[in-house]
């Protein structure tokens, strides 16, 4: 998601924690993005277009009496018009559903958000289509790891930056790049709320932007790493929402929506 929906560290962090109540909706909305991608995992084979997944999810999601969460959504004036972003190889996120059929040796993101009764979950994976190179499994290993360290580090005390260090340190570490334009957030009452999640630790000129908010318990984020096979650079395509690594190479996307607690945060979307 992109950095600039937020605003300028307006709020403070007790404004964020969720009451029971909300976080039982919030649970709600989560189990069924977890279902919705856990149902389309049977369908990631080559030849499968991906306009196809998209109308699988969607059914699923209205079935449950629930809403997808991005289709409608504005950006800029922009609308999205579908229920998944699908996002192959080079394209990081925002990928847009179509015609395209998925190839043996592809890696393909789903990105799934849903809204249910005014509250809103929303998680990521990127799936191998077929068998793929060994660079690109482990591209997709790293990334997972990461956002599991993430998670860990997600705990009452910490701050958003302890977060960011752990991801950025692991991901370098491995020869790997996050991206400087696109961050996890909060997530409640709207898809997407503050605090910011960055991947990566601001420089000084940018943590206004980025403010290192303390976590609370009862707090709900949603953490996710995007990360690059190569640079982290990344530009958006002329359709407006798909964005792309500058050079070229496969990008990775997983993503997971939690609640911070005093010690071991809680997944609410685990497949």
């Amino acid at each position: 998601m992109r950095k600039t929906r937020f605003a300028q560290g307006s709020l403070s962090p007790t404004s964020l924690v969720k009451t029971s109540e909300e976080l039982k909706l919030i649970e709600q909305a989560c189990r069924i993005v977890a279902d919705t991608l856990a149902l389309l995992e049977k369908y990631i084979k080559p030849g499968i277009e991906t306009i196809e997944l998209d109308k699988i999810a969607e059914d699923f999601i209205l079935s449950n009496n629930a809403k997808p969460a991005f289709k409608g959504y504005k950006v800029d004036n922009k609308v999205y018009k579908n229920t998944l972003c699908i996002s192959i190889d080079e394209e990081v996120v925002h990928g847009i559903p179509s015609s395209r059929v998925l190839k043996e040796g592809e890696i393909v993101s789903l990105d799934c958000g849903v809204n249910k009764d005014g509250y809103f979950g929303d998680s990521a994976v990127t799936y191998p289509v077929g068998k793929i190179s060994p660079e690109k499994e482990r591209l997709l290993e790293v990334t997972q790891k990461a956002l599991e360290l993430g998670i860990e580090a997600a705990v009452e005390g910490n701050k958003v930056y302890d977060i960011s260090r752990t991801i950025q340190n692991y991901v370098e570490r491995n020869g790997f790049s996050v991206n400087r334009e696109l961050v996890g957030h909060g997530i409640g009452r709207k898809l997407h709320e503050e605090p910011p999640i960055p991947n990566f630790v601001p420089p000084l000129l940018a943590r206004r932007q980025f403010p290192n908010m303390k976590l609370i318990s009862n707090m709900t984020l949603a953490i996710e790493p995007m990360v690059n096979m190569g640079e982290y650079k990344v530009v958006t395509k002329d359709d407006g929402w798909t964005v792309v690594t500058a050079d070229g190479k496969p990008s990775a996307h997983f993503e997971h929506t939690i609640i911070v607690t005093k010690n071991k945060p809680i997944v609410l979307t685990y497949r």
